[in-house]
């Protein structure tokens, strides 16, 4: 099956470099040069992921993230001469899976690429013997990539569903920045201790876990954790 990538870039010369680049590679690409022509593609072109800077004429790049991210589940890679902490965290809390700088070069690019596409191709995961698990009032179906609350479906992201996964598989065990950032991301992330920081509070948040005691537990300067009982 082919994959086909939306590139949302305004920058004839960054469009050829990438576009040329995942060509040889066997991959589709669509391009947009902003944000409403990107919304289109999104929903014509049904895209695998997206590649997106974040300095478009017309529309920021942060809004269409969220805009994006409220419309699908697809894998967004943000793309930008933003180099700031605040950005990073902006574009995570917006709905992306991942974040990287200009310059940057293609195996990187490709690395990141084939680590978003696994979190959000289910059947690329091993499924356990028991896929159904059940922690207090949620229902969380491994295999199925979905959670129940009270009855009540809860929508999560790839990049969220394979956070809270690994949470619930090691119940009881506390998981290090670096060990969920390994496993969720994949290798290289192991220092990128905001990506969990942010994926931790949209996962409290869309599961009500936002009160006392919680149900995913922090470790101060460790990790996280959730309880056995």
């Amino acid at each position: 099956m082919e994959t086909k990538i939306l590139i949302v870039e305004d920058d004839p010369n960054i469009v050829d470099l990438i576009r040329s680049n995942l060509n040889v590679r066997g991959f589709e690409t669509v391009v947009s040069v902003d944000g409403v022509m990107a919304m289109e593609l999104l929903d014509r072109e049904s895209p695998d992921i997206v590649l997106l800077d974040l300095m478009l004429p017309e529309m920021d790049g942060i809004d269409l993230c969220s805009q994006m991210r409220t419309r699908s589940a697809i894998g967004i890679i943000v793309i930008s001469a933003r180099r700031g902490e605040r950005d990073k965290v902006s574009a995570l809390n917006a709905g992306a899976d991942d974040y990287m700088t200009k310059p940057f070069g293609i195996e990187e690019l490709l690395a990141r690429i084939a680590a978003t596409l696994r979190r959000s191709r289910p059947n690329t995961v091993e499924t356990p013997s028991s896929p159904i698990v059940v922690v207090e009032d949620l229902v969380i179906d491994l295999e199925g990539q979905q959670v129940t609350k009270d009855g009540q479906p809860i929508y999560l992201t790839p990049t969220e569903f394979a956070l809270l996964r690994e949470l619930v598989m090691n119940r009881g065990k506390l998981l290090t920045h670096a060990q969920l950032l390994r496993r969720v991301w994949g290798r290289g992330y192991e220092t990128e201790t905001e990506y969990v920081r942010v994926y931790i509070r949209r996962l409290r948040s869309k599961l009500g876990d936002e009160g006392s005691p919680s149900f995913i537990i922090t470790q101060p300067r460790a990790g996280y954790r959730i309880a056995l009982e």
